[in-house]
């Protein structure tokens, strides 16, 4: 079984942001939120010797997701080949699993009310193509494959070159896209797009926020019923019927 993963190259991103337009296409990714996106870190030193990166994210498929357990209806789930998926029909939106995100890689997509993310365009894969965002990077920063394919590229460029994840103390769950680039930009990285702590939070938990002001709806409903009902025998000169 294919255990996918994707290598980009920050030496060779210009920032031209062609991967972010070609998945908003794909996609129809609404304005304002994005699936796969491009920062450009502050511009360090003094000239001649100045440095600075492109940082380009999206969805990490990571081994051991943190999106998965705090979904309250099982909607985040993750298939044999690592790709991390949404299933629209079960998620109600409730938007805890962007909270868990330590890398903020999910959003809810206004016009579903859905949670949305890459899923390393698994569509195509099916059709034997590669991702919108690799096929159409300008710079040939982007490289996906199977990591399990010790002939695929992104194999010799994880396991050959030593291309990195990105981790800190804040989040170790094993990205699925890893990043090469110089020590400096990997300073950077560090320093600037580390992924947070992730705001977990047990089904348990979720359960009760949804539920809660649905039960205290229903309790206000029936108190309004009995209260008009109260009225409506004082306005008549009944007596109120005791419970």
């Amino acid at each position: 079984m294919a255990r996918y993963a994707m290598v980009i190259d920050l030496r060779k991103c210009v920032g031209c942001d062609a991967c972010t337009v070609a998945c908003r296409t794909e996609w129809d990714v609404p304005l304002g939120h994005a699936r796969t996106w491009v920062e450009q870190s502050n511009i360090v030193g003094e000239f001649p010797n100045v440095s600075g990166t492109n940082w380009v994210a999206q969805c990490n498929h990571c081994d051991e997701p943190s999106c998965i357990e705090p979904c309250p209806t099982g909607a985040t789930f993750q298939l044999e080949s690592g790709i991390v998926k949404v299933d629209t029909d079960l998620c109600i939106g409730c938007g805890y699993c962007v909270e868990a995100c330590p890398y903020d890689a999910r959003y809810i997509n206004p016009g579903t009310n859905k949670v949305d993310k890459c899923d390393f365009c698994e569509a195509r894969l099916e059709e034997g193509l590669q991702p919108a965002c690799v096929t159409t990077c300008t710079g040939d920063a982007k490289f996906f494959g199977n990591l399990e394919d010790r002939n695929s590229v992104v194999y010799k460029k994880v396991y050959e070159e030593g291309a990195w994840r990105n981790e800190n103390e804040n989040a170790s769950i094993g990205p699925n896209v890893y990043y090469l680039g110089t020590e400096e930009q990997l300073k950077i990285v560090q320093a600037k797009f580390g992924p947070r702590k992730s705001r977990l939070i047990t089904p348990a938990q979720a359960w009760k926020n949804i539920l809660r002001p649905v039960v205290f709806t229903a309790i206000g409903v029936t108190f309004a019923g009995q209260a008009v009902a109260f009225f409506n025998q004082l306005r008549k000169g009944e007596e109120p019927i005791d419970d």
